[in-house]
């Protein structure tokens, strides 16, 4: 049964990796294709130029790093990599909770390390070069620590949790732990803007003024009750724009960064709330948030399964059922799983976008939000031209050719 499972473990990486390689393959090449109509004003030759080497240069690199991520995970699995580290740990310590944490805590930082090359040439290299990069060496090496920091009070707290839960009984630890991660998961989505953007960014509320005056005059208009709008200082990393909604009830908020407001008039502004608006008419982010507890529950219903089961950590080169070595057999097993359902609620995200789109157009924005996505574009250099496949695994927003033709249908 070990000899089973540690084939079908390596199959299922490699048959992952070819498809991601093969989905990037047909990116690429759609990219080149010559644009539609509605498109064509985005871009200018030179502008466009420029977009196709950034599309690529990313391209190229994103291969390079998925490759050596790849042959690392290989390499762990095929060469009893994981039980090394187990063995390592072990010699430390030999405790039910502590010796998985540790287990997970090496294996973090290990990859923490091997990526920290890839994520400086992205961010010093590739994104200096076209113009987007804003972030300095100090400010890199802050968000790192404090990005570390939270990994280990929130991401080691939650995993020492459900690890305690497991070993107080193990026959309802799926029902337990999916409880106490659907809690937590709640609580971040009512407060993550309150309690750990502050923690990398700024944020003011908006300042009276013409732009204040218009979203408020929207807000009235539709319905809305909106107390919480703020700016957030994205262009101290960054040149790119963006704007989202988060929180519910009371603590929802939606969050302009200032680099939209250098490149918008202020009617497409008010567009591009107004879309974010019509997330929370339709109740987006409750409705993924109730899809989610099912999601979980299955996946914690499974794990459980699993959990007690010798063969899996023998498929790691382990002798008896162990939290941590169950778990990373666990986690590549389930990958099939995770793609179908990661698909899903990406198709249902395209539709939700669709349904913002066509509530900001209900209010007469179709225009300006048209405009003001096709600003968002050209500043970020987005590829116009992705391959429906990609699209279909991958994008949780439909593409802008797409939502330009919803818009004027």
């Amino acid at each position: 049964m070990a000899q089973i499972l540690f084939i079908l473990i390596i199959v299922i990486l490699v048959a992952d990796f070819a498809l991601e390689r093969y989905l990037a393959f047909l990116n690429i090449n759609m990219s080149g294709k010559e644009l539609p109509s509605i498109l064509r004003d985005i871009y200018d030759p030179e502008k466009y130029a420029k977009q196709q080497d950034y599309f690529r240069t990313n391209s190229r690199f994103g291969m390079l790093t998925s490759s050596f991520s790849f042959c690392i995970i290989l390499a762990m699995y095929a060469f009893g990599g994981f039980i090394v580290v187990d063995n390592l740990v072990q010699q430390y310590i030999q405790n039910p909770i502590w010796t998985p944490i540790l287990f997970f805590g090496v294996l973090f930082f290990a990859n923490d390390i091997l990526n920290i090359p890839f994520e400086i040439y992205d961010t010093f290299v590739i994104e200096q070069k076209f113009g987007f990069n804003k972030i300095t060496p100090k400010l890199y090496i802050l968000d790192k620590l404090k990005g570390l920091g939270m990994t280990i009070v929130l991401g080691g707290g939650i995993l020492f949790v459900v690890i305690w839960i497991y070993t107080l009984t193990p026959t309802y630890f799926w029902l337990l732990a999916w409880a106490v991660v659907t809690a937590f998961s709640l609580f971040m989505t009512m407060f993550y803007s309150q309690l750990i953007v502050p923690l990398f960014n700024k944020q003011t509320p908006l300042e009276a003024g013409e732009l204040r005056t218009e979203i408020e005059k929207f807000a009235l208009k539709s319905g809305f009750n909106l107390d919480n709008i703020f700016v957030i200082d994205g262009s101290k990393r960054s040149t790119k724009a963006n704007a989202y909604f988060s929180g519910l009830g009371s603590k929802k908020r939606i969050v302009l960064y200032d680099t939209l407001m250098d490149k918008m008039t202020v009617q497409e502004i008010v567009a591009v709330l107004a879309h974010e608006v019509g997330h929370y008419k339709h109740k987006h982010t409750l409705i993924n948030f109730m899809i989610s507890i099912p999601y979980t529950l299955l996946l914690f219903f499974a794990f459980g399964y699993i959990l007690q089961s010798d063969a899996f950590a023998q498929a790691l080169g382990g002798s008896v059922a162990s939290f941590h070595l169950n778990a990373i057999a666990f986690s590549i097993l389930y990958t099939p799983i995770s793609l179908v359902l990661d698909t899903f609620m990406n198709v249902l995200s395209r539709k939700f976008e669709y349904q913002a789109d066509a509530f900001a157009a209900s209010y007469g924005y179709a225009p300006q939000l048209e405009s003001g996505l096709k600003k968002l574009s050209a500043t970020s250099l987005s590829n116009l031209m992705p391959h429906p496949l990609y699209v279909f695994f991958h994008y949780s927003h439909p593409t802008l050719y797409q939502r330009i033709t919803k818009l004027n249908p």
